[in-house]
C-alpha cells in the first residue's frame, strides 16, 4: 500500500512512480526497487519513492531495509501514513505489539477508514490484550472490504481464540472460498473445526 500524491510532481516523476508501482504489483520487486532508487537519486525528497522501496522490501521479507526506507520517508514527511503503516506491519511480524499499535493508530489517524490499515490495527490490538477493541476494528475493516480473505482469516482466528467456533468457521469458510490455495486459511479452518468438535465433546462429557 503506497501513498499517491503524484499531482505535486512533474509528469515524468509521476510516470516513473506509476512504472515503479506496476513493477511491484507484477512481483518484480528488485526491478521496482532499482527504478525507485534511480528516481530518488534524481529527486532526493521524493517520499513516494521511499515508500515504494519500503513496500518492496517488505514483500522480499527484508524488514531492516524496509524500516530504514520508512524512517527516511518520515524525516521528509512526518505525515506519511504509508511509512507508519509499513512500520506497524513490521513490528506486528516481530510480535512487538505495543510499537505496532502505536504506528498503526498514527497511520489510521492520518488516513482514516483504510481497510488494510484497520485490518493490521485490529490484529495488533487483539494480540496486545485488547481483544474486544481488536475485533470491533477488524469487523470495520471487513465492512469496508468484505471480500478480503486476509481480514476474514484474521477475524476467524480471533473468534477461534475467543472460543466462538461457529463464527470462526463461518468466516474461515468464506476466506477459503475466496482463496482456496491459501495454506494459512486451510490450516485455520481445519483447526477451528477440530477445536469445535473437541469443545462439543468436552461439553457432552461434563
Amino acid at each position: 500500500m503506497t501513498q499517491k500524491q503524484d499531482n505535486h510532481y512533474p509528469d515524468h516523476v509521476a510516470q516513473a512512480l506509476n512504472q515503479i508501482e506496476e513493477l511491484k504489483l507484477n512481483g518484480e520487486h528488485e526491478e521496482s526497487i532499482t527504478e525507485a532508487e534511480k528516481l530518488l537519486f534524481e529527486n532526493p525528497d521524493c517520499v513516494e519513492a521511499l515508500e515504494e522501496i519500503a513496500d518492496n522490501y517488505v514483500s522480499l521479507d527484508e524488514y531492516k531495509k524496509a524500516e530504514k526506507a520508512c524512517h527516511r520517508a518520515l524525516k521528509l514527511d512526518k505525515e506519511s501514513y504509508t511509512a507508519k503503516y509499513i512500520l506497524g506491519f513490521i513490528h506486528s511480524q516481530k510480535q512487538d505489539w505495543n510499537t505496532a499499535v502505536s504506528y498503526l493508530k498514527s497511520s489510521n489517524t492520518i488516513h482514516a477508514n483504510n481497510p488494510e490499515i484497520l485490518r493490521c490495527l485490529g490484529w495488533a490490538l487483539f494480540n496486545n490484550k485488547k481483544r474486544t477493541q481488536g475485533i470491533v476494528i477488524l469487523e470495520r475493516s471487513l465492512n469496508l472490504d468484505p471480500e478480503n480473505p486476509l481480514t476474514l482469516c484474521d477475524l476467524g482466528i480471533c473468534y477461534m481464540q475467543m472460543k466462538n467456533f461457529d463464527k470462526a468457521i463461518q468466516l474461515l469458510k468464506r476466506a477459503l472460498k475466496l482463496d482456496p490455495d491459501n495454506k494459512r486459511v486451510k490450516d485455520c479452518f481445519e483447526a477451528a473445526n477440530a477445536f469445535r468438535d473437541r469443545f462439543m465433546g468436552m461439553k457432552k462429557t461434563s
